[in-house]
């Protein structure tokens, strides 16, 4: 489906007019006569002008001062493109309810891939009334043309009379459109216009290679885009999720219960699909649509694969709960999508013949509960890293971003590490007997330890890339007490630097 907004820019400024010319033309802001101005090729232009101003001759890209001889009473604002373009995105989002796979078209339209979904709107004229109804509420004057392939929607709705083209009519409605439905070059509109060739169809009943001979290969790849023998898909603004339900009321809903029930609805249907395709779903997204255009969207993460449908249904409830800006439903949502933003596969699992309770799934289930609630960088887990500096072995990640990382072999059968560690590790006095040999004894804030027991070293060598970081050999001591240290000295004898010797950590 091609959407077309022809007078987009001026209808957004309708309301920047003065109500001094409203009065002096006695007449309404919609059908006022003004144009929008900006600088190009060293001279002011008309980049865009009303309904009004065109009847009256002007066009986009004609000289100020022209347009002024013309019209003297003109009325003209700024040109602002950037605000144009952010409307256009409001309305993409918007009309994202219609479909996932929307994409711009230029700045001033929408290409929608509406395969599938116009059952949701009774029919396809259901989905074209309701698709022009929703851009009046923007305020914005809109064409909309349905047809088999993105380009043929694109060039029924700016070059011909729009409407829903009947399946496999396509080439025959695009031949009876001016040659400017091409979109070619300006200088090629003209040699076909000289060659007496003024309708798609005339061009279509020329040989393609000597169309390709004249014009290049892209003219000819064109005009079979165009017609709709040659299908290019769009590209959609955000990409499309592996699984997407939509739920579309036919009253609008406000209330925290009818909410959840909906949403409980859409993971049934969700959970029989991610179970048909043997997925499972990690990250969940709600999308709800309010009636007068905005769109809110809350999302849900599980620590693993799952289809079941109320445990993240109690995750939304938590997540719903929990939010900063509560979900303002306003005069109601009349449209409801749920989203599975990732799927892995899921198998089947085999229920144990004791029936043994699952401690892990316990685990995952109350972390993505408390991850609902009090966000996911508030629940965190150690993620092992690629190095065996012992302060840079891990790092904190949210604990529902993705399965735990197993570590290696070597690592998990490698030297105990103390349950404490010091960041950074805190400087010490040793007393050595040989130049490789363990402390006799060290002083740590302020306090004597006599090391009676003493096991290492284990030398860890500074990364390669880092320069200048040296040798650590580490320790593991006792004292007297029967407290156990991790110490290590920092360089070797005979280096420039004299060695110095750290506490790392403390053995339960």
């Amino acid at each position: 489906m091609g959407i077309w907004f022809p007078w987009l820019p001026s209808d957004r400024r309708r309301d920047d007019l003065s109500p001094s010319h409203r009065e002096d033309h006695g007449e309404e802001t919609s059908a006022a006569a003004f144009a929008l101005v900006e600088r190009s090729q060293n001279a002011l232009r008309l980049s865009a002008v009303s309904p009004a101003a065109a009847r009256l001759g002007l066009t986009a890209g004609l000289a100020l001062a022209d347009a002024r001889a013309r019209v003297p009473d003109l009325v003209c604002l700024p040109a602002d493109p950037d605000g144009d373009a952010a409307l256009l995105r409001r309305v993409l989002v918007d009309f994202s309810r219609f479909t996932p796979m929307a994409a711009s078209d230029g700045p001033d339209g929408l290409i929608l891939d509406v395969t599938g979904c116009a059952h949701l709107f009774g029919d396809e004229v259901g989905l074209v009334d309701q698709a022009v109804t929703r851009a009046g509420r923007f305020g914005l004057d809109v064409r909309a043309a349905m047809a088999g392939t993105p380009q043929a929607a694109r060039a029924l709705v700016r070059f011909g009379p729009g409407g829903i083209t009947p399946e496999g009519h396509d080439r025959a409605a695009v031949r009876r459109l001016p040659i400017e439905a091409l979109e070619l070059a300006e200088g090629d509109l003209q040699a076909l216009r000289r060659a007496g060739l003024k309708t798609v169809a005339a061009v279509d009943d020329r040989p393609r290679a000597a169309l390709a001979a004249r014009f290049g290969k892209a003219a000819a790849w064109k005009v079979d885009r165009v017609l709709g023998l040659e299908d290019i898909r769009i590209t959609p603004f955000r990409p499309p999720d592996p699984c997407v339900v939509d739920r579309v009321l036919l009253e609008p809903i406000s209330t925290d219960d009818d909410i959840l029930r909906v949403v409980g609805d859409l993971l049934i249907e969700t959970s029989a699909r991610l179970e048909r395709e043997g997925l499972g779903g990690r990250v969940f997204q709600a999308g709800f649509f309010r009636v007068d255009g905005r769109v809110r969207r809350v999302t849900v993460q599980t620590g693993r694969a799952t289809r079941d449908g109320p445990v993240v249904l109690r995750l939304f409830r938590e997540r719903l709960a929990a939010l900063t800006t509560p979900l303002d439903p306003g005069f109601g949502f009349d449209q409801v999508r749920l989203s599975v933003v990732r799927a892995e596969p899921l198998a089947a699992t085999q229920i144990d013949l004791d029936r043994r309770p699952d401690h892990a799934a316990d685990l995952t289930g109350l972390v993505d509960r408390l991850s609902a609630r009090l966000g996911a960088e508030a629940v965190l887990r150690f993620q092992p890293r690629d190095t065996h500096i012992p302060e840079r072995a891990v790092r904190l990640v949210p604990a529902n971003l993705s399965p735990p990382h197993r570590l290696h072999d070597a690592e998990e059968t490698g030297p105990p590490r103390p349950l404490h560690l010091f960041d950074p590790p805190q400087p010490v006095e040793a007393l050595a007997g040989l130049p490789d040999s363990p402390p006799r004894r060290f002083r740590w804030r302020r306090v004597q330890h006599e090391v009676v027991r003493a096991e290492g070293p284990e030398r860890i060598a500074g990364e390669w890339w880092r320069r200048l970081e040296p040798t650590r050999d580490y320790y593991r001591v006792e004292d007297a007490a029967g407290r156990r240290f991790w110490l290590f000295r920092q360089g070797l004898y005979g280096d420039e630097a004299q060695p110095r010797w750290f506490i790392h950590g403390l053995f339960a």
